[in-house]
This record gives C-alpha cells, sequence and structure tokens, in this order.
C-alpha cells in the first residue's frame, strides 16, 4: 500500500495496525521516503532480497561497505 506522508499522520492508527500485515510505501511530494513493515518480516527474505546489491555479497563484505559509508 502507497499513502502521503499526510495521510499517515491523519490516521496513524490506522495505519499502524495495518502495518503488521502488509508493508506500507509512505511518500512524500510524490517521493517514497519511508516504509512501515511488520516487526515479524521473514528476515531471510528481506536478505535475500538484497543479495547482490554489494559487490562480494558475503557478510564481511556487506560490513565492510556498511563501515565505509559511515566513515568507520
Amino acid at each position: 500500500m502507497v499513502i502521503t506522508s499526510t495521510e499517515l499522520k491523519n490516521n496513524l492508527g490506522m495505519y499502524l495496525e495495518k502495518a503488521g500485515y502488509e508493508d506500507i510505501i509512505i511518500t512524500k511530494n510524490g517521493r517514497s521516503v519511508a516504509r512501515l513493515t511488520s516487526p515479524t518480516v521473514d528476515k531471510s527474505a528481506l536478505w535475500k532480497s538484497l543479495l547482490g546489491s554489494v559487490p562480494g555479497g558475503g557478510e564481511m563484505d556487506i560490513r565492510k561497505a556498511r563501515d565505509e559509508r559511515l566513515g568507520i
């Protein structure tokens, strides 16, 4: 489901409930800015969806890329 940030502000409780069983994409000025999702989301499926987005794809490569991005 895609909603505007204003819609989220006006109906926060309803969207918090809906986020328990479906992703909610929040837009601002026509651009996606955030996603509400359930804390019980299958993290392995999320991990697999990100696979290949970092060269090498191994856990250490991902940590190194994160550290470089954060300037650590």
